[in-house]
């Protein structure tokens, strides 16, 4: 029987089994302040969603875009940000659930320490080709 990448042993067939996934804390306890970008990722074959735990580091920003298929969560797990939205920016901060509706714009302003959240949506179908310079979007201006 193969295993996880975590030690655990795979699912036995049958129906699936709840699982636990990340420990939250403890990623964030690995205090590599330097890592930006996705730190885990949602990857369980057959999955209907997607989630991500995201770093964004002091004055990164996630540019201002929107999504027009899909409603996505989003959970701040550490540090602050300013949520830019067509209506005025919203504060951010460890705790605070954000649910973006697809169709909405909007973007993501880290703050002085930074930002890790959790973002869960559906699941989308298939890649996406990305314009040039996508990742850029999580560097500090000027970087």
């Amino acid at each position: 029987m193969a295993g996880h990448e975590d030690g655990s042993p795979a699912p036995a067939p049958g129906p699936p089994l709840p699982r636990v996934l990340c420990d939250t804390a403890r990623l964030l306890s690995l205090g590599d302040e330097a890592a930006t970008g996705a730190l885990w990722r949602l990857a369980e074959p057959g999955r209907q969603l997607d989630a991500n735990v995201v770093r964004v580091p002091a004055a990164g920003r996630v540019g201002t875009h929107t999504e027009p298929d899909l409603d996505v969560m989003l959970l701040v797990l550490d540090g602050a940000a300013s949520l830019v939205c067509t209506d005025g920016d919203r504060p951010l901060h460890a705790g605070v659930l954000t649910w973006l509706p697809h169709g909405s714009a909007r973007g993501v302003v880290a703050g002085p320490d930074g930002v890790t959240y959790l973002t869960v949506h559906r699941r989308r179908p298939g890649m996406r080709v990305q314009p040039p310079g996508a990742a850029d979007r999580l560097r500090p201006d000027g970087a």
